[in-house]
């Protein structure tokens, strides 16, 4: 939670400030475009692009919505840009596993392939969708915050998320039943 004393003073000028706010959301904005995109690389750059953008507009964020509810609206919207001028890639990257002593190895594996089959699972979600999963189940972002970030009526996003769930245990139904994708 940023510290409005925070804000104000960001809006006011002071540089150190808004450099100490744009530090404490960075994480959560780089997160939110991960899960949207889907692509390390994709996520940075518009997790630059947002931090910009958030940089430059800082003046006009109103106290009307909260302040993070504004700052998903701007990384959202940045990244359904991306999404729309660029087809979906897939991050070739693969990610080290390294266990330590004392591990139960078996248990990471097997968390590190749920987690890896979630987030290809919300990959394949429509746009729309994949944008309120991620906003409410990463970002812990309540309804009505959800509804404030993307503009959209509070009934759309229950909608988008019931379907969303539908999907996603239809995607997940052959890992939830313990088999393997083929």
């Amino acid at each position: 939670m940023v510290e409005p004393a925070l804000i104000k003073a960001a809006q006011a000028g002071d540089r150190e400030a808004l450099v100490t706010l744009l530090r404490e959301i960075e994480n959560q904005v780089y997160r939110t475009a991960y899960y949207l995109l889907n692509n390390e690389q994709d996520a940075m750059d518009a997790s630059q692009d947002a931090l910009i953008r958030i940089y430059t507009k800082i003046d006009s964020y109103e106290e009307k919505a909260q302040f993070r509810t504004w700052v998903q609206r701007i990384v959202t919207n940045i990244c359904i840009d991306k999404f729309r001028r660029k087809k979906p890639s897939v991050s070739i990257d693969e990610h080290e596993m390294v266990f330590h002593a004392g591990d139960n190895v078996e248990t990471e594996v097997l968390s590190a392939y749920a987690a890896e089959e979630i987030r290809e699972a919300i990959g394949k979600l429509p746009e729309h969708h994949r944008t309120v999963v991620v906003l409410r189940y990463l970002q812990d972002f309540s309804y009505n915050e959800i509804a404030d970030s993307l503009n959209l009526p509070l009934n759309t996003v229950k909608s988008y998320l019931f379907r969303a769930r539908q999907q996603l245990q239809i995607l997940l139904h052959d890992y939830q039943k313990g088999g393997v994708r083929g």
